[in-house]
């Protein structure tokens, strides 16, 4: 299957009315044809070689910076930039990973402070915030992480949300028991019942709901937060996830 044509600009845009065949080359050769050819090489992958060689030549200007932001676009992470640059210091030289770097510094700054934002909760709290929580990403309004702290006995996680996350509403059910327990570790975060006020989670503190309560839980706008998530035993137990909180009422909450 062809992969996605891309459609370039900015050769028409910069250089139209001065170098129309170049223009028309950059636009829709290099993007529209070469870029977009197959799909041998996916975006991520074209991306990986384009940077290899512009870094490899020393090219530090706009090219590199536009290329490093179409990288982060086409699923390059922060991480992966670091050792991609690491990587080729070796081959293409010190000086120009350095300039290289500066650059990807820029690009990436968004989601490096996110990153040491994160580090610095793990400093907070003995437990750790784990892996992302890709499995119930679904029913969470934002970014959450979850650690396994016991399977045996009783079953508990460490959740951890990053500011402003929080699940949607859902409902603990069982027709004997179950039920849920939370206790807050670090941050700040919010419980809340259906039709009833928020009440504040604190490391420390303590929540239960029981079976059959229409709840949501998580962090406040301006603080990352944990808790542990300790499930009740019960008979027929089963979790009912509902709908989103509405960013009127969550608003209303972090008031």
């Amino acid at each position: 299957m062809a992969q996605k044509k891309i459609t370039q600009t900015a050769g028409r845009t910069q250089l139209g009315q001065f170098a129309p065949e170049f223009a028309r080359l950059n636009d829709d050769i290099l993007f529209g044809e070469v870029w977009s050819r197959n799909d041998l090489l996916n975006l991520r992958d074209r991306s990986l070689v384009t940077l290899t060689s512009l870094i490899s030549q020393g090219i530090t200007d706009s090219s590199l910076t536009y290329h490093l932001q179409e990288a982060k676009k086409n699923g390059i992470t922060r991480t992966e930039i670091a050792e991609i640059i690491t990587h080729i210091a070796f081959y293409a030289g010190w000086p120009k990973a350095w300039a290289a770097f500066r650059q990807a510094k820029e690009v990436w700054k968004e989601e490096t402070a996110a990153e040491d934002a994160k580090a610095r909760f793990q400093q907070e709290m003995i437990f750790p915030i784990g892996e992302p929580n890709t499995a119930y990403a679904q029913y969470f309004k934002g970014n959450s992480y979850l650690a396994r702290v016991s399977a045996e006995q009783i079953a508990i996680a460490n959740v951890t949300f990053e500011p402003g996350c929080r699940n949607n509403w859902h409902i603990h059910h069982a027709t004997k028991g179950g039920g849920q327990m939370l206790i807050g570790v670090a941050g700040r975060g919010w419980y809340q019942e259906w039709g009833k006020p928020a009440t504040e989670i604190l490391p420390g503190t303590v929540i239960h709901i029981p079976a059959g309560v229409k709840h949501w839980h998580g962090a406040d706008a301006d603080s990352w937060f944990a808790h542990l998530a300790i499930e009740i035993e019960g008979e027929n137990t089963s979790n009912e996830w509902l709908e989103p909180v509405s960013d009127k009422a969550y608003e209303k909450v972090n008031e």
